[in-house]
């Protein structure tokens, strides 16, 4: 294996956004969290008060020898309505907003270049609204945040069901 690397998203609900990148190869783990505020340490119910700054978040350790940063993004994406600044489906609030956190020049570049085409297509009526910015520290979630989909298929299917699959599959079935 060569040497792992991360990236980190954040596109609503951190439960829905474990399992499009965990079932990829050279995925070595996904880890639901916090990230970009001011309060260290931040609890499920600090972040859900809206008043720490952070954005629910997943952290994803891959191996770049089998998947790259550009193939994430592109899952990102995917996963994401990139013209929603307020939260992502039923999850409204800056807790939820879309973040592509990007670790160096290299992971900025890509995370760019690629908002930049996707802007310049006709994929979307509104401009593309996703921030690119630095990564901050990175909280864990709570345990029972961790492997939602795994877990709890009953609830995790009901969160999907809350608007991002029928947008996934209007906007993103090509």
């Amino acid at each position: 294996m060569s040497q792992a690397d991360t990236a980190i998203f954040a596109g609503g609900c951190f439960w829905c956004m474990v399992k499009p990148f965990d079932t990829q190869p050279g995925i070595i783990s996904v880890v639901s969290g916090y990230t970009g505020g001011h309060t260290v340490n931040p609890t499920y119910a600090d972040v859900a008060s809206h008043t720490t700054g952070h954005t629910e978040a997943v952290k994803i350790t891959f191996d770049p020898a089998i998947i790259s940063y550009d193939d994430l993004v592109t899952i990102y994406w995917r996963q994401t309505d990139p013209t929603d600044a307020s939260g992502q489906f039923q999850d409204r609030g800056d807790s939820y907003r879309p973040v592509i956190f990007v670790n160096g020049p290299e992971q900025r570049r890509i995370a760019q270049a690629s908002k930049d085409q996707l802007a310049a297509s006709d994929q979307f009526d509104a401009p593309i609204v996703t921030t690119i910015e630095d990564v901050q520290p990175f909280y864990p979630a709570e345990d029972e945040h961790q492997d939602f989909y795994r877990r709890n298929p009953f609830r995790y299917q009901i969160e999907e069901m809350g608007g991002r699959e029928a947008f996934i599959k209007q906007h993103w079935s090509n």
